[in-house]
């Protein structure tokens, strides 16, 4: 053990404590049949919480933790308080990048052997306690080596580190028993076209996401593939802008049914959707995977990753996942950090017992709307002309026979409202 978050103990649900506890989160609650902590599946990112020094644009680093260095002796210390923490919040999983829990080495295979250290501690450290890798990823962004990207970089070297690099992290994912891998392209776009082939650079990323594909199938991982869309920041344009655009791109490339969705709540709103937009979106096409829950700033224009507090939002995110059927090998990850002034260990711990409470109050509301039924209700009234046998008849018609129709004068459509205010009032029952 080590003293880092001193007397802090294990967190229990209970909505009368005066002590730090949970006061919504239950893990043990059923909703619609299934424990809380299963329809929630929590997991807490290495990065953020481990990694990151506190700097934003304007600033630099503001946190002082003991394992900041890079020695291989930080590298294990952040892993004992890592697991520490896990246990305090009670989360079931974790999730991290290669270059979260090791220190960079002077070679590939130096820094290849330092991560194999570091996740044969973590294998034992999971047998002990019983925490799961929810997934695993590489960090093809904050090197140098990326910054015109990794598996859309011009330069091939850069292509072949990225690939080797993803290898590694899909061996140790999969050894861990991690139930997914994510591919983030924090730099996979551009910053000007006066430089891009993006011909060139979009075919080279869906060569990249096929031998990624295939060397699973390889190997045996039986986990899902999950790709992150992010639209811009620090690129001008990332090529996986949204759900859609990510989905047109597996299209392109014949890999819709082997890739899926890790969705996260501050780069929907980046790319002028909402969270519940791009979940839906990603249900409705069959590519729906995990979450990274968060939020932004709204009155600043970039990824604050900040740890959810809205619970409506929230709510209607998890009502579009339950509504779905909820998380296969999916979950709930934290990819949120702490305040800059947030300095204290309390306050790690605070931030993720809020932000669990905020989720299962979520969720809670999502499942009662559910059950109550009356949204449902109300959109299949919207469409219910569609189920006559007339409307389902002109599917199958062409152009001219539909236009004939409305010449004889049998269709003369009315408006009806869209009931827009009175389905807000019903959702506002419940949060």
């Amino acid at each position: 053990m080590t003293d880092f978050f001193g007397t802090l103990s294990p967190l229990r649900y209970d909505p009368e404590s005066d002590q730090m506890a949970f006061r919504h989160y239950n893990p043990d609650e059923v909703l619609l049949g299934k424990r809380m902590e299963d329809h929630l599946r929590f997991a807490a990112a290495y990065w953020h919480s481990f990694a990151w020094p506190g700097g934003d644009p304007f600033g630099g680093q503001t946190f002082e933790r003991p394992w900041f260095g890079d020695t291989m002796e930080d590298a294990r210390l952040k892993a004992d308080v890592a697991f520490e923490m896990f246990q305090i919040l009670n989360v079931p999983y974790f999730c991290f990048h290669d270059a979260d829990i090791r220190p960079e080495g002077a070679t590939f295979a130096e820094s290849a052997r330092r991560f194999s250290e570091i996740t044969d501690i973590f294998a034992q450290k999971m047998e002990q306690t019983g925490t799961r890798l929810l997934w695993g990823t590489a960090n093809l962004f904050s090197h140098r080596r990326f910054m015109a990207g990794a598996a859309s970089n011009p330069d091939p070297e850069v292509f072949a580190w990225s690939a080797a690099t993803v290898k590694n992290c899909l061996d140790a994912t999969h050894a861990l028993g991690g139930e997914n891998y994510v591919l983030w392209g924090g730099r996979e776009g551009y910053e000007t076209l006066l430089n891009t082939d993006l011909a060139a650079e979009t075919e080279h990323m869906g060569r990249f996401l096929s031998v990624v594909v295939d060397y699973k199938h390889k190997i045996g991982f039986k986990g899902a593939i999950l790709v992150e869309p992010k639209p811009q920041e620090p690129t001008k344009h990332q090529y996986d802008y949204d759900v859609g655009t990510v989905y047109g791109f597996l299209k392109r490339f014949g890999l819709e049914d082997e890739v899926k969705m890790n969705i996260e709540q501050g780069h929907a709103i980046l790319a002028g959707h909402s969270f519940e937009h791009e979940i839906a979106m990603a249900q409705a096409l069959g590519i729906f995977g995990s979450i990274d829950m968060n939020r932004n700033d709204y009155q600043s224009g970039w990824d604050t990753d900040q740890f959810p507090n809205n619970v409506p939002e929230v709510a209607l995110a998890y009502y579009e996942i339950l509504k779905g059927g909820g998380f296969t090998s999916g979950g709930t990850n934290f990819d949120a950090k702490l305040r800059r002034q947030s300095l204290d260990p309390e306050d790690l711990i605070a931030a993720h017992a809020g932000a669990m409470d905020v989720c299962a109050r979520g969720l809670k509301a999502a499942a009662a709307m559910l059950e109550d039924g009356t949204l449902e209700q109300m959109r299949r009234n919207r469409y219910a002309g569609w189920e006559s046998p007339d409307a389902q008849a002109m599917l199958g018609m062409d152009l001219e026979t539909i236009a004939a129709k409305v010449a004889d004068g049998k269709i003369d459509p009315m408006p009806r409202s869209g009931r827009q205010e009175i389905l807000e009032n019903v959702v506002n029952r419940f949060v």
